[in-house]
């Protein structure tokens, strides 16, 4: 019987842990024990994710679409390590939004090397030192955009599928080991994902400026870091191999489920109602 995996208070690598759900993570496992290793390509906000930790921290500038890169990092944490790894939250995400036949391509690809390329670089980095010890789990952050196909979101979802996917097939690989792999997908999390993205224009072309998306993104946004943190801590100690987080993600697994091909049709018919309860009469 495979052992369940056991975060508290063992080392753990987050990466994307400037802000948001990765830095909620490190604050989470560092005040149960955990030393955490964290790392980010935004230098100032890594380290007030650092000086926010109240127990051993390593520190790592870190852009993880350089695959060389991360294969060094991953080099430094098994000499920093205090213990076995118990896991790899391969959870850094950037945003951008275009239709497919009017693309911003560079955003594009600068999505899909961060998105999905940094969890298969980070992912490879990683791996030998949890095989070696055979135990730890490898956790990738997809999203509810990797259950359902939404317009305007084609490279978001594209990435976030691949992810799925590919940690999937990980799991499998991995049967007969102590080493697991686990998908996340997360709803709406009230973070900077968007303000932080890269926009060209209103993919609606209803002129919105980013400021006006990240802040439509935050009124719609369910959950919180911490308490996506929280959900995400208690689901792989408990052994899920999927963990969704927010009421909204089960919506959307429900409608990708329930209605495979339509489920776009039903939620656009709930957000128009939305939209039209809350014009001003």
């Amino acid at each position: 019987m495979r052992r369940l995996p056991r975060l508290t208070g063992r080392p753990v690598m987050i990466t994307g842990a400037a802000s948001g759900i990765g830095r909620s993570l490190a604050q989470r496992l560092s005040g149960l024990g955990s030393p955490v290793a964290i790392a980010d390509v935004n230098e100032t906000e890594l380290e007030k994710t650092a000086a926010s930790l109240s127990g051993q921290v390593l520190t790592r500038v870190l852009d993880v679409s350089d695959a060389a890169d991360q294969l060094r990092f991953a080099d430094e944490v098994r000499e920093w390590l205090p213990a076995p790894l118990a896991a790899v939250f391969n959870n850094a995400g950037v945003s951008t939004s275009s239709s497919v036949i009017d693309p911003d391509i560079e955003a594009d690809e600068w999505l899909h090397n961060i998105n999905f390329h940094g969890v298969v670089h980070g992912t490879r980095a990683f791996l030998p030192i949890l095989v070696a010890q055979d135990e730890g789990v490898i956790v990738n952050t997809s999203s509810v955009y990797g259950l359902v196909g939404m317009p305007n979101q084609s490279a978001y979802c594209a990435a976030k599928f691949a992810v799925r996917g590919f940690t999937d097939s990980l799991r499998q690989e991995l049967r007969g080991t102590g080493v697991s792999a686990v998908n996340i997908h997360p709803g709406g999390i009230d973070t900077n994902i968007v303000r932080n993205g890269r926009y060209r224009k209103d993919p609606e072309g209803r002129g919105r400026a980013k400021d006006d998306l990240a802040e439509q993104f935050k009124a719609m946004a369910m959950t919180s870091p911490d308490k996506a943190a929280e959900i995400i801590h208690r689901g792989v100690e408990g052994g899920k191999a999927r963990i969704l987080i927010g009421a909204d993600a089960y919506v959307f697994d429900t409608l990708a489920r329930v209605t495979p091909t339509r489920y776009y049709s039903v939620m656009d018919a709930f957000l128009s109602r939305v939209r039209k309860n809350q014009e001003p009469t």
